[in-house]
């Protein structure tokens, strides 16, 4: 039986707009705690925010309020890859992972007055996975059970949907948040090229983007004994045999850091830090890249 995922601690580092409060840095001014200036009251009248002190100190005489800028709620969307790789897993799927972080994305942003929802795609967009942002207590639940239905799996197991560039589909997907303010986890395996992927997310400049990779450990790592191995390319769903031999095993290795070295310098290059889920979604790990990056 697998624990139930615990929440995370997270908050935007960069305020955002909008007139819901909430718990991230906003550009709104309202019933705020953030001091940005005095004004007369006059212009704005409200004896709430009356500054006895500061209007005594005024050289004309004027009625001086407080003006505040208030924290707001901001919109969280999962961006869900559920193309044919992420069925892959030794003991667990990558799809199961994401289920994880899909209850904990659901819980977490619940707990600070959020709204969370999900868009998912493969070749193409999954508009049957499509879950609106909402309020609700159970949202998270409602996500993580679409992502670990095992029709999901089987589908993108049979090689239903092998046809087509991933990229297409997250392009299509990304067109319900272009141009939006939130925060976007972007959950992958990226096991597709990047060279269409930077104009791609292009789409979500006014967000905060998380990319989220998720690698299984039987990927990364070689089989420890030698001999004929049986491989299938999860996306193309090719099959091909190797001859697994010591030489090969470093190979393998070398190609996983070069990958990873790839990733992490195409995503640096765009502003952005990728959160590595390896085998387990660590929620801990989670809440301590944020701590990072409010720093």
């Amino acid at each position: 039986m697998v624990a139930a995922a615990t929440d995370f601690f997270y908050r935007l580092p960069m305020r955002a707009g909008g007139q819901r409060p909430g718990s991230h840095p906003g550009t709104s001014q309202g019933n705020g705690q953030e001091f940005i200036t005095h004004a007369t009251l006059f212009s704005r009248p409200d004896p709430r925010r009356l500054d006895v002190r500061a209007s005594l100190r005024d050289v004309r005489g004027d009625w001086l309020v407080r003006v505040m800028r208030q924290r707001v709620g901001v919109p969280v969307w999962l961006v869900a890859d559920v193309s044919a790789s992420m069925v892959f897993g030794a003991r667990r799927s990558k799809l199961e992972v994401l289920s994880d972080l899909a209850r904990a994305i659901g819980a977490s942003a619940f707990r600070v007055g959020d709204a969370a929802g999900m868009v998912a795609f493969d070749t193409s967009e999954r508009e049957d996975l499509y879950v609106p942002a909402s309020l609700s207590r159970g949202v998270g639940h409602v996500m993580a059970a679409q992502l670990a239905d095992p029709a999901l799996a089987a589908q993108a197991d049979a090689g239903e949907r092998h046809r087509g560039d991933p990229v297409d589909g997250l392009r299509d997907t990304l067109q319900r948040l272009a141009g939006k303010q939130g925060l976007v986890f972007l959950a992958s395996d990226f096991h597709w090229p990047l060279a269409r992927l930077d104009e791609t997310l292009d789409a979500l400049s006014r967000a905060y983007v998380v990319p989220v990779i998720i690698w299984d450990p039987a990927e990364t790592e070689p089989p420890v004994t030698n001999g004929l191995v049986s491989l299938r390319d999860a996306e193309s769903a090719a099959r091909s045999a190797i001859w697994l031999r010591p030489k090969l095993r470093s190979e393998w290795r070398e190609a996983v850091e070069t990958r990873r070295a790839t990733l992490k310098a195409f995503f640096s290059n765009r502003g952005l830090r990728p959160f590595w889920v390896h085998g387990t979604f660590d929620a801990d790990a989670m809440s301590e890249y944020f701590f990072e990056a409010n720093a």
